[in-house]
């Protein structure tokens, strides 16, 4: 959650500080050919694009909107449906980062900004739905030295799709440390409950160095959505390779299993079971991204059929 923009005032003084804005369009398209129980299907999609605008008050204050267009495919391939994704105001200095509104929530900011691939793939926390991207509330980080950051938010906990007045809010903590060059360590914890408690627990250790990155995260969750037993967990593993400044080849892996209840022999989220991700992604000019991938996902769930999909993902920036 740095200052936004801020890289227009480096070297400058308060007195020759200019207010200035940027737009912000994001835009993500993809085909995919997918094969599952002897069935095939092929589909074209322009799955998500996000239009909005950050804007530099001042050396110390910003302000960012930011709308989300998803594409509701599972009510009708040819909707959209728009949320209100960002829309905060921030005060940012060298020590300290306060974000209030409409904010960017810290459960997997971190992982995701590392990763770098969301225009192809969620981060293991968002696709199996450990918490939202953003939400209403208000932030704090405070950089205690160069390697050792904590931060707290106290959140409405519904997300930014599902803004709604109660007396439950999420309260949400994280320890980020960086030991040595290139590596980065980060313990995530947070808290809600209306009649059953939601707990949720992460711990991510990722290297970065010039040409490879690497990335390791567990993650558990109790009461998922505040519901009794529906806890789950698992592990998210994913390696990026810069063969040159145009292209990468990467991989991932994720592994996730539920609780199972009573006497079901099975957990009682349907998503449990591992995914097998690998591809190239290309850079051809600024502002582009260019990954055609394979994907394996395999359900715990007997009843579930394995799933082979040929993906080629474009993200656009600008």
């Amino acid at each position: 959650m740095s200052n936004l923009l801020a890289a227009q005032t480096t070297g400058t003084t308060t007195d020759t500080f200019k207010p200035s804005g940027k737009p912000i369009v994001t835009i993500f398209n993809d085909f995919a050919y997918n094969t599952s129980n002897s069935k095939s299907n092929a589909a074209f999609e322009l799955s998500r694009a996000y239009f909005g605008y950050g804007y530099n008050f001042s050396q110390n204050f910003s302000g960012k909107i930011v709308f989300d267009v998803a594409n509701s495919a599972g009510l009708n391939p040819s909707a959209f449906t728009a949320f209100l994704k960002n829309a905060f105001v921030e005060y940012s200095d060298r020590l300290l980062t306060v974000d209030m509104g409409m904010i960017g929530t810290s459960m997997f900011s971190l992982q995701e900004g590392i990763w770098g691939k969301r225009y192809l793939a969620k981060t293991f926390q968002d696709q199996y739905g450990f918490g939202s991207s953003a939400d209403l509330g208000v932030s704090a980080k405070l950089q205690l030295a160069p390697q050792v950051s904590i931060d707290a938010q106290i959140l409405n906990g519904e997300g930014f799709q599902k803004v709604q007045a109660d007396s439950t809010l999420k309260v949400a903590a994280g320890l980020t440390v960086k030991p040595v060059t290139n590596l980065v360590a980060r313990v995530y914890v947070d808290y809600m409950k209306k009649n059953v408690a939601q707990k949720s627990f992460n711990a991510f250790l990722a290297y970065t160095g010039e040409n490879l990155t690497l990335g390791a995260e567990y993650d558990m969750q109790v009461g998922n959505k505040m519901i009794q037993d529906h806890n789950f967990s698992g592990i998210s593993l994913h390696a990026t390779y810069k063969t040159s400044k145009s292209m990468t080849i990467f991989a991932r892996f994720d592994d996730l299993t539920s609780k199972k209840i009573g006497s079901s022999t099975s957990g009682w989220d349907t998503a449990d079971g591992q995914l097998y991700m690998a591809g190239l992604e290309f850079f051809p000019v600024k502002g582009v991204q260019v990954s055609p991938n394979i994907r394996y996902s395999k359900p715990s769930l007997s009843s579930l059929h394995s799933t082979t999909s040929i993906d080629v993902n474009v993200g656009l920036n600008f």
